[in-house]
């Protein structure tokens, strides 16, 4: 199973350096089902593994002069303080066991896992209706006329980031291309600079909670590095359109493995 853990590792990284985003929300279940990591410490082991990745797009990005700095203020600090207040005050206040249906005992790590299948479901569905060729969105006239919505989805993805250990790149790039009018390759490497921000921030506020399998944690990172530079190098001659549509199903997929796991076979 492990194996077949580091090749998703592989495919994650692929992901955020082709796309920005998408397959960095499969860090966590890959490490809950095929590494056997509690839920709760498989978020605080995500945030590290998809900042370091990140940050491994985000500086070819800058090298290639994809960023856009002033989108990376005014998204990323919103987004670092919601990160701060999640992992400090919200997931530390939620009970380890929440409520009891029947023979189901919903537990704190149930409930965040089911959350992320939630969520899965509706990036996976983004990810397949928004498919387009990089170079239809976006265009080269950049706006900064919308400081509030950007402040408020930043808040967002820090709470997503903060309580589940996802990038919230599914969020972060539809905002810098709609609102922002980003074209998509700055938008993707803008997207990778706040996730490798904010994932490593939230990692940092909870450094001291958790003890850590590094072993796992390097090596995990260091595959999915690699995926990046892949996925970089895709993004250079390859439509994203079709890699999207298929980390869309695949986490789709993975959100209804997670739904039976946690709702169906718990009961058992």
């Amino acid at each position: 199973m492990e194996i077949i853990g580091y090749i998703a590792a592989l495919l994650i990284g692929i992901s955020l350096g082709m796309i920005g985003g998408g397959g960095s929300i499969i860090t966590v279940p890959v490490l809950v089902y095929l590494f056997h990591i509690d839920a709760v410490i498989a978020t605080t082991y995500s945030l590290f593994i998809v900042g370091v990745t990140s940050l491994t797009g985000g500086v070819r990005a800058y090298i290639k002069k994809l960023v856009d700095f002033k989108s990376v203020s005014e998204f990323g600090i919103p987004s670092i303080f919601s990160v701060f207040i999640t992992r400090n005050f919200l997931l530390p206040a939620i009970p380890l066991k929440l409520l009891t249906i029947g023979n189901l005992v919903i537990t704190k790590s149930n409930f965040l896992m089911i959350l992320f299948a939630l969520l899965m479901i509706i990036v996976g569905f983004f990810m397949i209706k928004h498919s387009r060729e990089e170079n239809g969105s976006g265009s080269s006239h950049v706006q900064h006329n919308k400081i509030l919505s950007l402040a408020i989805l930043g808040l967002l993805t820090g709470l997503i980031t903060g309580l589940l250990g996802a990038g919230g790149g599914f969020l972060i790039i539809p905002a810098l291309v709609f609102f922002i009018k980003l074209p998509m390759k700055t938008a993707i490497g803008t997207s990778l600079v706040i996730i490798s921000i904010n994932s490593l921030f939230g990692f940092l506020f909870t450094l001291k909670h958790f003890y850590y399998d590094w072993q796992l944690i390097i090596l995990f990172t260091l595959i999915a590095m690699i995926g990046v530079l892949i996925g970089n190098k895709f993004s250079e001659r390859v439509s994203a359109n079709s890699l999207r549509k298929i980390f869309g199903g695949l986490v789709i997929t993975v959100a209804i493995y997670i739904l039976i796991q946690e709702l169906l076979l718990k009961t058992n």
